[in-house]
């Protein structure tokens, strides 16, 4: 996916800051630790050592690669349960395959988004396309958990197929940075997702040594997280790279920089910038479920056991006329 791919001059322009606005401090800045997802696919753990209040209401985040692969090695997941949240999954390089018991799926690639919201319960499947496993290449991008609250765990499944093209594209005012808006909304200008968690997504690409300050929601917390290159944060301008997620105070403005040299390999600082409401409630994550109490994931387990959350669609090898195609139920995560 190019960095920027669109005359951003040509965009409309988020405005700058009210001059009596707060700017909000870095509070936290952690660094992600690698480890393997689904069949063994790289991924960083982007979270990992952040105490969930001050995630509220995100529970976990990965980013996948960047890795680019040999013919042969391209992974994703096997069948698995969800219940009780979303997960978005947004691409920036590669191909990536959903399919659901609810009946979404399709591919995504290069800046497209499936948003899937498991609600009372799902099973899905994400994988690279069989032709994209034979010829191997490039694979990045990320995968959010946006959980929800007790009155909205139980509601039906649905899935969102956002396609790159139609994200909202803003820019900076200088036109230093250009802004995908995925969800919710920056300075009037909405995003396509449709979010039961009231939240913003935003993935940033800035220039070397652009400004990106940001009107923000002060009722939503505030992450910047670094995708690509390196820059600075927040009004103490501390030093980011890659892999690194910062966390913000209160306050009415979030500031990124980008540094104005960046390695040949990430010509520009990218970032994913994440907001929400808090929904402050207790919660019980474990594997795939993120509940309220101890006993509801219990429950989430025994129904996905007894097959509550859905069947796995049969694939038939040779499907015969007049024959009844029985669906399958899935045993395993």
């Amino acid at each position: 996916m190019p960095a920027i791919s669109i005359d951003t001059v040509a965009l409309p322009r988020v405005p700058e800051p009210d001059p009596t606005a707060t700017d909000r401090a870095v509070v936290s800045l952690t660094t992600a630790p690698s480890g393997l997802e689904g069949e063994g696919f790289p991924v960083r753990r982007a979270f990992a050592g952040v105490d969930l209040r001050a995630l509220d209401p995100f529970v976990h985040m990965d980013q996948m690669g960047e890795v680019d692969y040999a013919p042969g090695e391209p992974k994703g997941t096997p069948w698995h349960p969800h219940r009780g949240f979303e997960t978005v999954t947004y691409m920036i390089d590669g191909v990536f395959r959903h399919q659901d018991s609810n009946g979404g799926g399709g591919l995504i690639t290069d800046g497209d988004t499936q948003w899937m919201t498991a609600g009372r319960g799902v099973l899905h499947i994400e994988a690279p396309p069989e032709e994209v496993v034979m010829r191997g290449g490039l694979f990045h991008g990320f995968q959010l958990w946006v959980n929800l609250p007790a009155k909205l765990k139980w509601n039906p499944p649905r899935y969102q197929d956002i396609r790159g093209r139609v994200v909202t594209l803003l820019s900076s005012p200088d036109g230093g940075a250009l802004l995908r808006v995925i969800a919710g909304e920056v300075a009037g200008h909405r995003g396509p997702g449709i979010t039961y968690t009231p939240i913003t997504l935003i993935h940033a690409t800035l220039a070397p040594g652009a400004q990106l300050r940001l009107p923000w929601n002060p009722d939503f917390n505030a992450l910047v997280y670094v995708l690509a290159g390196s820059g600075s944060v927040g009004t103490q301008r501390r030093p980011v790279r890659l892999g690194q997620l910062a966390v913000y105070g209160p306050g009415d403005v979030v500031a990124v920089q980008a540094d104005a040299r960046q390695e040949r390999r990430s010509p520009n600082l990218d970032v994913l910038l994440l907001g929400g409401q808090p929904i402050r409630e207790p919660v019980a994550a474990y594997g795939p479920f993120v509940m309220n109490t101890r006993e509801e994931l219990v429950q989430a387990f025994e129904d996905y056991q007894a097959g509550r959350l859905g069947t796995i669609p049969a694939v038939p090898i040779e499907p015969q006329p007049g024959h009844e195609v029985l669906s399958e139920t899935a045993e395993s995560e």
